[in-house]
């Protein structure tokens, strides 16, 4: 190289490309280690969401105490918290799960508490002059209205998994893409850490994909929504 720098230390993408694909097997593996580990603390993380944020919508006093306890939560630093979850539940899967929940909690909490108290009221005082109960406007009225919100965050929380699941690995685990930039940039293996980065967006950007292949399947009207929302602006309006 013209800079004098081991091509292993400050290498070109070509070389990012080539030994990312000569030790595809290794990477490969250590990427199924934190794609379940994703996938798992993600759905911890999906299911607390619905089952508080539905709470929230039932009782309103729950509101105003949680609420303030979700934000709070997103104030302590996932660089100071991680390890500290390594040293308190070991190297197991755990930790990850705990540092994926905090990264990825708040905004599919929020999403779907401001989402249910965004649904039309005369929407739901119809159905209660017809007689309906308090669970039956929340099915017909209240949920099908969330969704929408519900899977803009969604798409923030699930990137944010891959990254709390790598940063997780990274500070201790024994597989995992983490670890292994962690143990080659130990190595001076530049070049294989980019490509473990490499890996790491691919795999973000799939399951970011993947959010909007489900919201075609359970909400069809939450994508069609979303394509007509500009002509619905008033003329004028900012985009």
């Amino acid at each position: 190289m013209i800079s004098g720098i081991r091509p292993q230390v400050l290498p070109s993408p070509s070389r990012v490309l080539q030994q990312g694909w000569a030790h595809r097997t290794d990477i490969a593996g250590h990427a199924a280690a934190t794609l379940q580990v994703t996938i798992v603390g993600f759905a911890v993380s999906l299911t607390l969401a619905w089952v508080l944020a539905i709470a929230v919508d039932f009782s309103p006093w729950l509101r105003r105490a949680f609420v303030p306890l979700f934000v709070a939560s997103q104030t302590l630093p996932i660089i100071a918290i991680a390890p500290l979850m390594i040293i308190w539940f070991g190297f197991g899967l755990l930790p990850k799960i705990l540092v994926i929940a905090l990264a990825t909690f708040f905004p599919m909490a929020i999403g779907l508490i401001e989402g249910f108290a965004a649904t039309d009221r005369e929407a739901g005082a119809l159905l209660r002059s017809m007689g309906a109960t308090r669970w039956q406007v929340f099915r017909y009225v209240r949920l099908p209205s969330a969704l929408p919100r519900f899977f803009t965050s969604l798409r923030i929380g699930i990137t944010y998994a891959v990254v709390g699941a790598v940063f997780a690995e990274y500070v201790g685990a024994t597989s995992g893409l983490g670890i292994y930039m962690a143990t080659q940039k130990n190595s001076f293996r530049t070049d294989l850490v980019l490509a473990a980065v490499l890996v790491t967006a691919i795999v973000s950007l799939v399951l970011y994909l993947l959010t909007y292949v489900a919201e075609r399947m359970i909400a069809p009207w939450a994508l069609t929504t979303e394509n007509r929302a500009p002509e619905n602006r008033p003329t004028g309006s900012r985009a």
